[in-house]
């Protein structure tokens, strides 16, 4: 009997031994990011993390913390580059303030339509701008499409640029689109997303810039009752990883983590397509009068903007190679 309990004790002990030791093999990547959880950008990380599981075997998990928890982009920015967070998503647009190359996607009219944007996202041009952000301890595993962003606003619609005169228009914090607003006749005023509705409320702005999903489900709908598709820019998201976290995962992680980006990348559009129908649909349904204004007198009067890279021969050359995918 004795003999039988020592046993029973040591197996015990093995098994918590080795129990814990498996359990020491598990590797959470910490995701966070200030998006709705019905947004298809969050849908696609909830994807990035199944495969991610079932690439690993369990080995190495996502954890998300969606909806802005752990802050807004530029928090979630400094939290990655210190090592206290490991994945993130910003816009394009935000990046161009740590990798200058980065404006140019945010310049109007860049792509010549959906396909265009998708062929850069998949060539080895846009991977190899994914991979400029290293002095600044960011790194992009791939690019989530965000659509194209066209104006809403609350007392009138928005059918050519003398429209926008006078006009208060939220922007990102983002010099080029600043630069855009002021010579399309508005007023661009940064304001951060989250504080975005109360601004809209209080009359702080006019009207602001987005993609008709995030219009949707951040509720500005409610606000603002004419939604204009001049669909000025298509700036994607960019799903970034720390440079310290990924120097801790090894070459086998990488693959893992790498290969679940792009899948995630992938099924996102089909995504963000189901979601701009249904955003079409719900706001149309609350109010929201929507208009197709013509764009080639917005993209006449933001063709300027170009000579921001007077001088920058490697802004140049990205540009040229972008508009010459596939051309």
């Amino acid at each position: 009997m004795v003999n039988r309990l020592k046993f029973l004790f040591i197996l015990l002990v093995v098994l918590i031994f080795f129990g814990c030791a498996e359990e020491q093999k598990v590797k959470v990547l910490r995701l966070a990011h200030g998006l709705d959880t019905n947004h298809p950008v969050h849908k696609a990380m909830v994807e990035l993390g199944k495969k991610l599981k079932e690439k690993s075997k369990g080995r190495l998990i996502v954890k998300l913390y969606p909806s802005g928890q752990l802050g807004a982009e530029r928090e979630c920015l400094e939290l990655l580059q210190i090592g206290s967070l490991d994945i993130t998503k910003v816009s394009a647009a935000v990046l161009e303030n740590f990798v200058s190359d980065y404006k140019v996607l945010s310049i109007p009219y860049l792509f010549r339509d959906r396909q265009h944007a998708y062929d850069f996202y998949d060539s080895a041009i846009g991977k190899e701008l994914l991979h400029k952000g290293g002095d600044y301890r960011l790194m992009g595993l791939c690019y989530y499409d965000a659509g194209s962003r066209s104006f809403y606003t609350k007392t009138k619609a928005i059918s050519s640029p003398n429209d926008l005169e006078g006009l208060k228009i939220r922007v990102q914090k983002s010099n080029m689109a600043v630069e855009m607003v002021k010579q399309l006749g508005g007023a661009p005023t940064p304001i951060s997303w989250g504080e975005l509705y109360t601004a809209l409320q209080q009359g702080v702005v006019d009207g602001a810039e987005n993609n008709l999903p995030s219009f949707f489900t951040s509720k500005h709908y409610e606000v603002c009752k004419y939604y204009s598709f001049d669909e000025h820019t298509a700036v994607p998201d960019i799903l970034l990883i720390g440079t310290e976290s990924w120097n801790r995962l090894n070459t086998q992680e990488h693959q893992w983590l790498q290969e679940a980006a792009d899948e995630s990348a992938i099924i996102q559009r089909q995504f963000w397509k189901q979601a701009e129908q249904e955003a079409l649909e719900t706001i149309k349904r609350a109010g929201v009068r929507v208009n197709y204004p013509d764009k080639n007198p917005f993209s006449e009067k933001t063709r300027a903007i170009l000579n921001v890279f007077e001088g920058d021969s490697d802004a140049q050359k990205l540009i040229s190679d972008i508009k010459s995918i596939n051309e």
